[in-house]
C-alpha cells in the first residue's frame, strides 16, 4: 500500500499539482502490457514485470536523475529493498518476484525491454496529460526529449507517433490556429486514433 502514497518525483520537482503515485504509474504500465498483440511477446510476463519493476520504491522512494544518485548506488539500494520485501514470502513467490525485478533491472529479456519502453511511454503520456490539465503546452518538454531514440517496438512507436501528433495539435490550438480533428490519417493511409488523455487523478496520493 505504501506505493500508493509515494509520488513520482519528477512531477513533484516540476510542481505538478496532485502528482500521480508510483502505484498509478505501474498500473497503467500493466494495462499497456495487457493490450499487446505481438505474438512473440509473453503478455503475462510483461504484466508481472510492470507490476514489480518499481516495487522497491516503497522503501527507497522514487529516485530521480536530478537526485544525483549514481546508477550503481540506486541499484544497490533497490536490491537491498527487494531482498527485504521478499524475505518473508513463501520461497517460490519470493524467487519469482525477485527474479522479475532482476530481469527488468538487467533488461535481460524481450519482455523486460518492452516494459522499459512502456515505462517511458507512460511517463510522456502522463506529461502530456498534465500539460493539458494545466493549459501549459510544452512545459514538460524535457520529459519527451529524454526519450528520443529509446523506442523500438513497432506498437510503442505507433502510440508515440499518435501522442506526438496530438501534442502538436494541442500546441496549435493553444496558439489560436484552430482545432484538429480527433482522428486523422497519416501519410501511409493508416488511421492514427486520438488517445483518451483525460486522466482521473483526483484521488491519487
Amino acid at each position: 500500500g505504501q506505493l500508493k502514497r509515494v509520488p513520482r518525483t519528477g512531477w513533484v520537482y516540476r510542481k505538478v499539482k496532485n502528482p500521480e503515485s508510483v502505484s498509478d504509474h505501474m498500473y497503467r504500465m500493466a494495462m499497456m502490457s495487457l493490450t499487446i498483440t505481438d505474438p512473440s511477446v509473453n503478455k503475462d510476463r510483461c504484466i508481472k514485470l510492470a507490476l514489480v519493476h518499481d516495487m522497491a520504491e516503497c522503501i527507497v522512494g522514487d529516485i530521480a536523475p536530478s537526485d544525483n544518485v549514481s546508477k550503481e548506488e540506486k541499484h544497490r539500494r533497490e536490491k537491498e529493498a527487494m531482498e527485504h520485501l521478499t524475505r518473508l514470502l513463501p520461497e517460490g513467490l519470493k524467487q519469482e518476484i525477485y527474479a522479475l525485478w532482476e530481469e527488468y533491472e538487467h533488461q535481460s529479456s524481450p519482455e523486460a525491454r518492452l516494459v522499459k519502453q512502456f515505462d517511458l511511454l507512460e511517463m510522456i503520456l502522463q506529461a502530456h496529460e498534465y500539460e493539458e490539465l494545466e493549459g501549459t503546452p510544452g512545459r514538460l518538454q524535457e520529459f519527451f526529449d529524454s526519450t528520443k531514440g529509446r523506442f523500438q517496438h513497432r506498437d510503442v512507436l505507433q502510440l508515440v507517433d499518435c501522442l506526438n501528433e496530438q501534442r502538436g495539435s494541442d500546441a496549435v490550438n493553444a496558439d489560436g490556429f484552430g482545432k484538429q480533428e480527433e482522428s486523422q490519417t497519416d501519410a501511409s493511409g493508416s488511421e492514427c486514433c486520438r488517445m483518451d488523455l483525460k486522466p482521473n487523478i483526483s484521488d491519487t496520493a
